[in-house]
């Protein structure tokens, strides 16, 4: 006992004998002086030493809510619109000028009087409302939901009478008249050998903590220190954490960096040249309309690099020095100027291939960024996600190459079973999209887009032509797998 006792802290000498004589955790409280959460502290200190036991129980309480509490001043509208009438017939609009009864509760009165037979309409002179025999009785006793609604509240839902239990559920069914919570209560009693420190003499409060200036000034001698219950249970701590998106974009990063690639960045807000002209898509190509693409309204043009726009340019109208004839239009300055959000990070390819020299050759390099696109919202469709962009720049790279890199990468990310089809883009040729298995839809899911940058693509940015492999895969639904989201 005398280890136990040694052992108690302030707040545990404090609530230990008041347990026996208030049970209540809100009476522990009151007669302790203590705040809430450290009689809740004290009662987990004493119940870990086998001193009381803490017992809670839930019960369901029946409360006025904002209806209700108006409805026991004003009386139910109801009983308002059945005082409003009398042995004649009166029309429905004098009867809610008469009693204020608002707009949305004349239905309600009407529809809970009918169901009483209290009232009937006739509606050949208009909503005209007359009173029944058995209204008229209604009229001069007092009803159910009336009786409930006297009762001093909150209420224990399990203590009503059949009676009273019919007006509630008749209640339940109107807007915010009455509301039914679950309370939780505490009562601690005291165990055995609880009983016998609570009657022992518990002494003064013993010193908790050794501090700095006492062990300078030396007042801790001849003090008597509470021991530390090493057994006690604390409060578990939880630490900060990654979100799961910010985990996945930091793995994929290592899987690349491991493959010896460099990492690219750059700004969400793009050109329409940098994001789709330097990539010879075509100014009238489908994925430029504002249905597909976010185009800023302010700023709305952005600045182009000369001598590279003009190599774009003769790339579009007649191919250039690429061997191609281009797309045979007029390519306009205005439309590459327009900024946009940018559609895929293979605008950041085109940027770091257009600042690459030969002596830099061969290179490979990879992104992770958000981008855009103006689509509808659906289990494998975003208009807003995150894309993994990567390209190699190396003469002696070849399409069995790119399609080990997409391999290796699925094969990491759990994705064993991957399918790569011929596909169409106007970037690159040939082209391919990625699929992989998902077990859940039993389908096969597009992940993404690949292929081999064309030379109207790679020679107005590099200045000549080299296999340059690329692709553009979506981050979100190669992570759903994983963190089973369905």
């Amino acid at each position: 006992m005398d280890k136990i006792i040694e052992s108690l802290n302030d707040i545990e000498r404090k609530v230990l004998p008041e347990i026996a004589r208030h049970g209540s955790f809100p009476a522990l409280v009151k007669s302790t002086g203590l705040k809430e959460v450290e009689v809740m502290r004290a009662l987990q200190w004493l119940q870990n030493k086998g001193l009381a036991e803490v017992e809670e129980k839930e019960e369901q309480l029946v409360e006025l809510d904002s209806n209700g509490r108006k409805y026991v001043k004003t009386g139910l509208p109801e009983r308002r619109f059945l005082k409003a009438l009398n042995d004649n017939p009166r029309p429905l609009d004098e009867i809610v000028k008469e009693t204020s009864i608002e707009k949305e509760e004349i239905n309600i009165c009407i529809g809970a009087l009918k169901k009483k037979a209290a009232i009937v309409i006739n509606k050949d002179k208009g909503l005209n409302i007359a009173i029944t025999p058995q209204g008229k009785k209604l009229k001069e006793s007092e009803w159910l939901e009336e009786r409930f609604l006297a009762k001093k509240f909150p209420v224990e839902e399990a203590s009503l009478k059949p009676e009273e239990k019919f007006a509630l559920d008749e209640l339940k069914k109107r807007k915010q008249i009455i509301r039914v919570v679950v309370a939780k209560s505490r009562d601690a009693v005291l165990t055995e050998k609880g009983k016998k420190i609570a009657g022992a003499k518990l002494g003064g409060a013993l010193i908790g903590r050794l501090t700095p200036a006492m062990l300078k000034g030396g007042s801790w001698k001849g003090k008597k220190f509470r021991s530390y219950d090493v057994k006690v249970n604390v409060p578990n701590i939880y630490g900060g954490r990654r979100h799961f998106v910010s985990q996945a974009i930091n793995y994929i990063k290592t899987i690349w960096l491991d493959l010896g690639f460099k990492e690219m960045t750059g700004n969400i807000v793009q050109t329409s040249f940098w994001d789709l002209d330097s990539l010879f898509v075509p100014q009238d190509h489908p994925a430029r309309d504002e249905q597909d693409t976010f185009y800023l309204k302010d700023p709305s043009k952005g600045r182009l690099p000369a001598s590279l726009a003009k190599r774009v340019r003769e790339t579009h109208e007649n191919g250039g020095n690429t061997g191609s004839r281009g797309w045979q239009y007029k390519w306009s300055e205005e439309i590459a100027k327009e900024n946009m959000m940018r559609t895929h990070t293979t605008v950041l390819s085109a940027q770091t291939i257009s600042r690459l020299k030969k002596e830099d050759l061969p290179a490979k390099f990879f992104s992770v960024g958000k981008v855009f696109r103006n689509e509808a919202l659906s289990w494998k469709a975003l208009f807003e996600f995150i894309q993994v962009e990567g390209i190699v720049v190396d003469p002696d790279a070849n399409f069995k190459n790119l399609k080990g890199y997409l391999k290796e990468f699925f094969a990491k990310m759990g994705f064993p079973d991957v399918r790569i089809r011929p596909a169409h883009f106007p970037y690159t040729e040939p082209s391919a999209e990625v699929d992989v298995w998902h077990p859940e839809k039993e389908q096969w899911v597009e992940l993404g887009g690949s292929g081999i940058f064309r030379p109207e693509v790679v020679k107005p940015l590099l200045g000549m032509d080299c296999p340059v492999l690329a692709w553009g895969l979506g981050m979100e639904r190669t992570i759903m797998e994983y963190y089973n989201i369905t």
